[in-house]
């Protein structure tokens, strides 16, 4: 049994398991959206005639929800909806792209500069958008220190309309527009004597980075350990920066890991939370930070509850995006 969902003039069939959000997109409807995992709030909607699933507004403002709105990742309708797209236009600022840099082949590090000063916590994320309205969701690289000039690492996607856009055409002086900060995945110096473990894949070292930044700047005593993995060698970075980094500061520790093919010396073989587990088998009072393939943030969210973790003590972002792997 299908439902119609009424955005302007386009009418959808919602099908069974559907969200609304996946029902817009098959039809190429375009809407904004980023991590489809409710986080990032970038597809927010309203429902026009009736009220919206309760599950559609989990982690929406009590403000937001009374007017109903809601999530259309989370979405699954009960019944026919008219619904409108949420205006964003005021939680945006103005930035200018000022560097771009290749970290590999994939990633590029996108550095932008906000005509206003950004109120965010490492590890955070915002959505950027681009002049024609496509939002998508990307991670602050950098730590508090950096008020104005916010960093990201943006992997190329096959067939990704914004990651190949900002690879190939986004400019240094071409403006794009910023987000307020959002997400719950940061860092607070509120007990610089906990241990923490960050274990992140691909381009989710982006936040972690921002966060050892900020717990080095804060006198973080604890141990700080990172565990980057990839599928092979080409799709890990910062290799030499992180070892430098290792070597100044005696409370941290890094450890890159490939989870195909040979592991070349100083690179460990497996799955990077794998290989953070095997190493640290007692999370007791420890803080941990994933961010990454959601299979790899869930399934490492239980290995570390049963070796020892509390479940308040555990942060995650997880970006699900079609052409990423659990490596």
């Amino acid at each position: 049994m299908s439902l119609t969902i009424a955005l302007n003039e386009h009418q959808v069939q919602c099908q069974e398991h559907e969200t609304v959000l996946d029902a817009l997109l098959r039809e190429k409807i375009d809407i904004p959206y980023g991590c489809r995992q409710g986080a990032c709030q970038s597809c927010m909607v309203r429902s026009l005639e009736g009220e919206p699933p309760v599950e559609a507004q989990n982690g929406l403002k009590d403000v937001l929800r009374d007017q109903n709105y809601f999530l259309a990742c989370l979405c699954y309708p009960e019944h026919d909806m008219t619904i409108s797209l949420a205006s964003t236009e005021d939680r945006f600022t103005k930035a200018m792209v000022i560097d771009k840099q290749l970290l590999n082949a994939e990633t590029l590090l996108l550095t932008v500069e906000c005509q206003n000063s950004m109120d965010y916590y490492a590890g955070q994320f915002v959505n950027l958008k681009r002049d024609d309205g496509l939002i998508r969701s990307y991670s602050i690289s950098n730590s508090r220190r950096h008020a104005r000039r916010l960093s990201f690492h943006i992997r190329r996607l096959s067939g990704g309309r914004f990651s190949e856009w900002a690879h190939e055409e986004l400019a240094v002086g071409d403006n794009i527009e910023v987000s307020d900060p959002q997400g719950l995945c940061y860092y607070l110096p509120n007990d610089l004597d906990q241990n923490l473990l960050l274990i992140g894949t691909g381009s989710g070292l982006a936040p972690l980075a921002g966060i050892i930044e900020e717990a080095l700047h804060h006198g973080h005593r604890g141990d700080i350990h990172l565990f980057h993995g990839s599928q092979g060698v080409s799709g890990l970075y910062w290799i030499e920066e992180m070892q430098q980094l290792a070597l100044e500061y005696k409370n941290f520790y890094y450890t890159p890991c490939v989870s195909r093919g040979e592991a070349p010396i100083g690179i460990s073989k497996g799955r990077a939370n794998d290989v953070a587990i095997s190493k640290l088998p007692n999370l007791k009072s420890w803080r941990i930070y994933l961010c990454g393939h959601p299979d790899m943030v869930n399934q490492t969210k239980r290995q570390a509850y049963l070796n020892g973790a509390n479940l308040n003590d555990i942060y995650a972002d997880a970006f699900h995006v079609a052409s990423t792997t659990l490596d």
